[in-house]
């Protein structure tokens, strides 16, 4: 059963980071993935505030399944290099590498603000 949860899990959180990058497309369109960087940002809050402000009131099959399977469909480091990737072969080498640096940054930031919401 924890195995179709985290599919199911992991199937919600694509579909919302195809919304995100959709919307994002819609309202600025421009080549480079501020969707792909806002969902990974997203997902890096929601995995911080499950791990260490509702680590206590959830089991760990559901911190699995919310984490592993919500988080990990949601995030994607793999749309966030190969994007940058696109980027470099179509010319655009300094938003690439723009790309590439702050991706783990915003992330790691979400991430932080995620555990400081959670407290």
């Amino acid at each position: 059963m924890n195995l179709f949860l985290v599919t199911v899990a992991g199937g919600v959180g694509c579909l919302i980071r195809y919304g995100i990058e959709m919307a994002v497309r819609h309202w600025r369109p421009t080549r480079r993935p501020w969707g792909t960087v806002g969902a990974n940002a997203l997902g890096c809050f929601i995995a911080a505030f499950v791990v260490y402000g509702l680590a206590s009131s959830l089991s760990p099959e559901w911190r699995t399944i919310l984490t592993s399977g919500f988080c990990g469909g949601l995030t994607t480091f793999s749309s966030a290099f190969a994007v940058p990737a696109l980027l470099a072969k179509s010319s655009h080498v300094k938003y690439a590498v723009a790309i590439v640096i702050t991706t783990p940054l915003v992330c790691a930031f979400a991430f932080a603000l995620g555990m400081v919401a959670s407290h």
